[in-house]
């Protein structure tokens, strides 16, 4: 083995320990999620622990980071990131962040339509942080019925009923920041304004 090789792969070790600390692993949760045991993961972090692929790759799936990121490996190739749009609800989802657990970001469309389509409000558990980038949408929350043009943006709780549409049946896109119950989304791009429901804008 040369040494570069080896250079590389005694970097791995610390490299996942650092990885799990910020997404605020234990190892007994890595341990539980990837079926390597706690003392093998512990060794794999300290060096004690060669780093191969049946390891890494288990990894490599519960952080949702490329085997890449967990080497070090040089990025070679098209430099560009190749999204995967997700279908959903009739809507197209573009996820934007790899973190599981965390906030997630999503480029969401609507697609046009010759008639809006008729609310169906959900609830699940969560915050949700949006903002329009084009066309107009509906916003359904609770009793409220509310049109967003570009340029506005919304937080709420989504325990409470809502739909998201269009307002007129054209395209829309937004962004959306996702987060588990109680994180919320704080932007600031000018002088604070009181926020009235939930609704900023």
């Amino acid at each position: 083995m040369d040494h570069e090789t080896e250079d590389v792969l005694d970097a791995v070790g610390p490299r996942l320990r650092a990885l799990r600390r910020n997404r605020g692993i234990t190892l007994a949760d890595l341990a539980a999620t990837t079926g390597v045991s706690e003392s093998t993961l512990s060794r794999l972090e300290s060096g004690q622990r060669r780093a191969t692929l049946e390891l890494l790759l288990p990894l490599a799936r519960t952080y949702d980071v490329p085997l890449d990121d967990l080497v070090g490996a040089p990025r070679t190739g098209d430099p560009r990131i190749h999204l995967k749009p997700i279908r959903r609800f009739g809507m197209i989802f573009v996820p934007l962040s790899r973190r599981p657990g965390g906030t997630q970001a999503f480029k969401m469309i609507i697609p046009a339509r010759p008639e809006p389509l008729e609310p169906t409000p959900q609830t699940h558990e969560g915050f949700e942080w949006l903002y329009v980038l084009n066309g107009r949408l509906r916003l359904v929350l609770g009793e409220r019925d509310l049109t967003l043009p570009p340029g506005e943006a919304a937080e709420f709780d989504t325990s409470l009923p809502h739909w998201l549409g269009s307002a007129d049946g054209g395209v829309v896109e937004l962004l959306i920041l996702f987060g588990l119950q109680g994180m919320r989304a704080h932007v600031r791009a000018g002088p604070h304004r009181p926020s009235h429901g939930g609704i900023q804008r």
